[in-house]
């Protein structure tokens, strides 16, 4: 097998194929298949940034050759034979690595190392905001959103799992459905009520799964189960290459990439959005029925604050 053929392979088999085994990083995968191209220098060069990766994944290729005494060509030609056909590729990898692997504690001990003021810190937050919210718009599929929202669509019900931090994506995407009248829900409760939640699906129903990185067991095991049970599943995660993106029948990829120690949850919102606008665009007509008689109560209901005539707003 020539080297063009050879890269050819690793990008395929990093791409959420089973050739990952749920533990090993896209990048671990292409670093594993390489070792025969890579010369014992450039491995040892490559293993070093992998177990630094909190250290590495967000410097430049002249930085890493800096921190690593080679020459900038040197970082190159070595992601190259991992097969990347740029530095930008590689880097994208190495922090998805690193996200999969990070704590807390390891982002934030990470994020201060870097000499930066709190304001930089707080712009180099929304930076990679955006970052994520750009490559997002750059390789979502907006037909896995329409076929996601043709399927909830003809589905009696739709159970919404996302644990911890994700609870709040969850309930976020159920409420906006129970806007549009189907019929969903974000379980809380702990680890049994979602059990029994899951139990009772059938095929009539699909259940979404939220979660990113190495992702949360009760999440998993609740696609799993869906799974046995005949449910159709989708997947909002950060990676080809997390266990709901291998499990679910169906994802979307939303990176969740920040320099904090909680992830940022900007591009998976985004991710949310879109599929409250196709579900309601599926069936204009369904949706507008079901908001007209909010109409009124936007206009005049007693949900709203307003200031009494005259008030100033200050307390009795």
């Amino acid at each position: 097998m020539n080297r063009s053929n050879s890269r050819k392979k690793r990008r395929s088999s990093s791409n959420g194929s089973d050739s990952t085994d749920g533990k090993s990083s896209a990048l671990e995968v292409r670093f594993a298949q390489a070792q025969s191209d890579l010369n014992p220098h450039r491995q040892r060069l490559v293993r070093a940034i992998l177990d630094s990766a909190d250290e590495t994944c967000f410097l430049s290729s002249r930085e890493l050759a800096k921190r690593y005494r080679v020459d900038a060509t040197t970082i190159l030609r070595a992601t190259q034979v991992l097969g990347y056909e740029s530095f930008a590729e590689f880097s994208t990898d190495l922090r998805q690595h690193f996200v999969t692997r990070m704590t807390p504690y390891t982002a934030l001990k990470a994020a201060t190392r870097e000499k930066r003021s709190v304001a930089d810190h707080i712009d180099h937050a929304l930076d990679k905001a955006l970052d994520n919210i750009n490559a997002l718009k750059a390789d979502l599929d907006s037909q896995r959103i329409i076929e996601l929202a043709k399927l909830i669509k003809r589905s009696r019900r739709i159970l919404v799992v996302g644990v911890d931090f994700a609870a709040s994506l969850a309930n976020c995407l159920a409420y906006g459905l129970l806007g549009l009248g189907f019929d969903a829900g974000a379980p809380i409760g702990g680890t049994g009520n979602l059990q029994h939640k899951v139990e009772v699906l059938t095929s009539k129903d699909v259940l979404v799964a939220i979660s990113f990185g190495q992702c949360l067991r009760d999440t998993v095991e609740a696609v799993l189960q869906a799974r046995k049970q005949g449910v159709p599943t989708f997947g909002i995660t950060d990676s080809d290459t997390t266990p709901i993106a291998r499990y679910c029948d169906a994802h979307v990829v939303a990176s969740v990439v920040s320099p904090s120690f909680l992830n940022s949850y900007v591009a998976p919102t985004a991710v949310i959005n879109a599929i409250h606008v196709a579900c309601a665009h599926i069936d204009p007509k369904r949706a507008l029925t079901r908001l007209r008689p909010t109409d009124r109560e936007y206009a005049s209901g007693p949900r709203w604050y307003r200031e009494l005539k005259g008030s100033n707003g200050d307390s009795p």
